[in-house]
């Protein structure tokens, strides 16, 4: 999984904490998490495409969710950023080299390890699916030290248009 993902998730938390008809523009996102505007602005782009986030144009413009946080899985947002690419790519390496069977009929079921693997992207996958972004966003607010609370508080107070 790429750093956009982590990213784009706590974005997506931080969106689902602000009223709806309230924006945080990317440059701001991207100040509060201290991370490059540039690339977090791809990001957000990804997850816009996706219709997971919204960008509203204008001076009192910038990003807030699309839809519902309890609409929103975190598998949606790992998926709009990294996309829907199976993330064990099996080469069928037991077919080739010195120990490999020559008539390809040898080998009628994938191999262990792919199976393995498959089940395991597929567990992950499901995780991933019955956690919403409001789910993330009550975490946060049950676990984060209550000084980051308050200046988060304040902070977004100033900047959120």
């Amino acid at each position: 999984m790429s750093q956009g993902v982590e990213w784009a998730l706590h974005c997506c938390t931080v969106l689902a904490g602000l009223p709806p008809e309230r924006t945080l523009p990317s440059a701001r996102l991207a100040e509060y998490h201290d991370v490059p505007p540039a690339y977090l602005a791809k990001h957000l782009q990804a997850l816009s495409q996706a219709g997971i986030v919204e960008s509203v144009p204008g001076p009192r413009g910038g990003y807030r969710l699309a839809r519902a946080a309890d609409a929103v899985t975190v598998l949606d947002v790992v998926l709009a950023v990294d996309g829907a690419d199976a993330a064990f790519v099996c080469t069928e390496i037991r077919q080739r080299g010195p120990a490999a069977c020559a008539d390809p009929s040898a080998y009628p079921k994938p191999c262990g390890i792919a199976r393995v693997m498959w089940a395991a992207e597929d567990a992950w996958r499901q995780s991933l699916r019955e956690h919403t972004i409001a789910d993330l966003l009550g975490t946060a607010l049950r676990e984060a030290p209550a000084t980051q609370m308050v200046n988060g508080a304040a902070w977004l107070g100033e900047v959120m248009r």
